[in-house]
């Protein structure tokens, strides 16, 4: 008998009714010589420390770091997986061989091996389904090519790596921190501080941007501006920083002739937009309608089940070669709700650039693309995530947006302005979407009329006041680039797509962080904005390893277990690496990291502090350096101690009475000094606590 397993109890009557199997039983569908069963995600999980030796359910410093030797696994606790895994472990143990038709990714193959792990399966002859969409066509052709299933052990040693990785890192940091920390609040109950080798990065960034936020102060600047034939020309030198050192520029050229000097013109052509991988998607939707990337993942992942749209967890923007002749047959389907759209396109020969064809830039899975097969009534979401694939799928085959910017530069009394505006001359792919507000104060928005080198007129010259701006908060759509580029924030696609090897957590897994963020706790929405909680802010007080907090060391981590995917890094060699780091950690925090015989070091540049009369101040002050620590902060006056422990820890780990209220007081990641409402342990009953955390240690 051969046995088909897939992740969703869906997916498996998809599958069941291509291949003609009928008969219903308890937990799998039977018929001609085949059994299909289904997961319901994921079923088995690694074990917990206590399940390997009793006394490691309790918590404390000396039983860190624990990493097993090997690791042992166990059913998630879920009455319906028990049944359904007992049906699935029969139908194994009688299989002469076993399909894996699990989601075709990292996770997927995870699922089913760690399914015939816990089965004692695993000597089964295995074969992989490889499926890039659910509709009839797809998985006919994807039965035909069932590959061997071990064909897949490197992406499966990448998968067990990324688990095992993230239970090393995130058990043994989330205990340290947490006995350690954990009764800022006070009180008997210990507050759960939970860190994670993705998560915590991800954090980090958001804490810092918050911090750059609050610690910008906004300079005045003057700019020299000029209107000449209602059109806007500015200075073409530097903005003034003082309203005194325009003003005589500005008398320089008032009453006097204005005179244009050239103009220049030259056409610049925008490439239609590529196809979309999953973060691409979940930005746009984010950014044109604010749903969040786990609202939008899991509205594709419906139309994906729906088989509306190809496989969503994908990080490619291009389709594989094999692709091409399908794509006119898509095209005629969707005339049906898309003819005016389609119809400029000349369906027998449409323009396959490299940007939309390229097999080497295709890993598991091609890009999104809608599979021609029509919707009927779709949810709200669904309906936006579907309405954005299809335009995008249309847009990525239109010709190119013709822009022509000209250039005019004048003069007036020697002082030169220049200005610029664009002019739409063929809109391209443009039409497809809606047209974008003009930014105030864009003078590449300008309309300009004609001009002519060499004639003068009258003008209006006038300083403009304006003042710099902050650093803006992030949004889910730039959280998920920062994601994407390992902490780099990137608008530019070519750079993007270098950077996506070093990405933070995959497209599948970054929804999922950001919500784990706001169900801790530790970041909140503001509207569209993303910001840092005080738990968020304290957590990365507590943490000193600076590694565990870097997005590059993290996005170093996701290269190397793409490596192990593609066979050019051994799994052991970073399972090793993982459990050298996170003993260092460990023994690092034991041991302590203060230093009596210093002040500290400067958190904006990194020099050390020195003590002045009334404060404490950079040694780089020379160069430009302006931290200052004062000793006085609000109703409290600071010890030498406390400011030693604020200078080097960056947190005074334990809570003091600022204005009469219990704060914990940390020193922001640009140097201010902040106090912070503590955490309380109520708020973390949500969080299940896997063992019990000792009263001491």
């Amino acid at each position: 008998m051969k046995v088909v397993i897939a992740e969703k109890p869906s997916v498996a009557r998809d599958i069941a009714k291509v291949l003609n199997i009928t008969d219903k039983k308890n937990g799998y569908i039977e018929g001609r010589g085949c059994a299909i069963t289904w997961a319901f995600g994921h079923l088995v999980t690694l074990q917990e420390p206590g399940e390997y030796d009793p006394a490691l359910k309790r918590w404390s410093l000396d039983s860190l770091p624990f990493v097993p030797d090997e690791f042992k696994l166990k059913l998630i606790e879920n009455r319906g997986v028990n049944e359904q895994f007992g049906v699935i472990k029969m139908l194994c143990e009688q299989a002469e061989e076993i399909v894996c038709a699990t989601d075709a990714g990292r996770e997927g193959e995870l699922i089913f091996r760690y399914i015939l792990a816990l089965s004692n399966c695993e000597d089964k002859p295995i074969r992989r389904l490889w499926l890039n969409s659910l509709t009839p066509d797809a998985i006919q052709e994807a039965f035909k090519n069932l590959k061997d299933g071990h064909e897949y052990d490197a992406l499966y040693a990448a998968a067990r790596s990324r688990s095992e990785a993230d239970w090393i890192v995130g058990l043994n940091a989330t205990r340290y921190c947490t006995v350690r920390h954990g009764r800022l609040g006070g009180g008997d109950d210990r507050v759960l501080w939970s860190v994670g080798r993705v998560q915590t990065p991800v954090l980090a960034m958001i804490v810092q941007r918050d911090d750059e936020i609050d610690q910008f102060r906004a300079k005045p600047f003057w700019e020299l501006t000029t209107n000449y034939r209602d059109t806007t020309f500015k200075y073409s030198g530097d903005r003034f920083q003082t309203l005194e050192s325009a003003q005589p520029l500005l008398g320089k050229i008032t009453g006097r002739p204005f005179e244009i000097t050239g103009v220049t013109g030259k056409e610049k052509k925008e490439q239609p937009p590529q196809l979309f991988d999953l973060t691409t998607l979940q930005r746009e939707v984010n950014k044109q309608h604010g749903l969040s990337a786990a609202d939008t993942l899991a509205a594709t992942q419906t139309l994906y089940e729906a088989k509306l749209v190809t496989y969503p967890r994908t990080d490619s923007r291009y389709l594989n070669k094999d692709m091409q002749p399908r794509i006119p047959k898509i095209f005629q389907a969707l005339e049906k709700i898309r003819a005016e759209q389609i119809a400029p396109l000349d369906l027998a020969n449409l323009p396959f650039s490299n940007r939309i064809i390229d097999d080497k830039k295709v890993t598991d899975h091609h890009a999104i693309i809608p599979t021609g097969i029509l919707p009927g009534n779709l949810g709200g979401n669904e309906q936006i995530v579907y309405s954005a694939i299809t335009t995008q799928f249309i847009a990525a085959f239109y010709p190119v947006c013709v822009k022509k910017i000209t250039t005019v530069d004048g003069v007036s009394n020697e002082v030169e302005f220049q200005a610029k505006g664009t002019q739409i001359i063929e809109p391209g792919w443009t039409v497809l979407f809606p047209k974008k507000k003009k930014k105030k104060d864009d003078d590449e928005e300008q309309t300009l009329p004609e001009f002519v080198k060499g004639e003068q007129g009258p003008h209006e010259p006038a300083l403009r006041e304006g003042k710099t701006k902050p650093p803006q908060a992030f949004s889910e759509n730039s959280l998920l680039g920062a994601m994407e580029a390992a902490g780099k924030l990137v608008d530019d696609d070519t750079l993007r797509e270098a950077l996506k090897e070093r990405g933070i957590g995959t497209p599948a897994t970054r929804a999922a962080i950001i919500e784990t963020l706001l169900r801790r706790n530790y970041i909140r929405r503001e509207k569209k904005q993303i910001r840092a909680t005080d738990m968020g802010r304290i957590l990365i007080a507590l943490i000193q390893d600076p590694l565990l907090k870097s997005p590059e060391m993290t996005g170093e981590w996701e290269a190397k277990l793409k490596q192990i995917e593609r066979k050019e890094l051994d799994d052991k060699q970073f399972m090793t690496g993982i459990g050298d780091y996170i003993r260092g950690v460990i023994d690092t925090g034991r041991s302590g990291q203060f230093d009596t015989n210093r002040i500290g070091s400067c958190p904006r540049c990194g020099k050390e502090i020195i003590k002045g009369r009334t404060a404490y101040g950079c040694s780089g002050w020379k160069e430009g350096c302006e931290f200052v620590l004062n000793p006085a902060y609000k109703n409290l006056s600071l010890t030498a101690n406390q400011i030693q422990v604020l200078l080097q820890l960056r947190v005074l780990p334990y809570p003091i009475h600022v204005e009469g209220e219990l704060r914990i007081l940390i020193l922001s990641t640009q140097g201010d000094l902040m106090d912070l409402r503590l955490p309380s342990a109520d708020r973390q009953k949500s969080e299940k606590k896997p063992d019990r955390p000792a009263k001491k240690g």
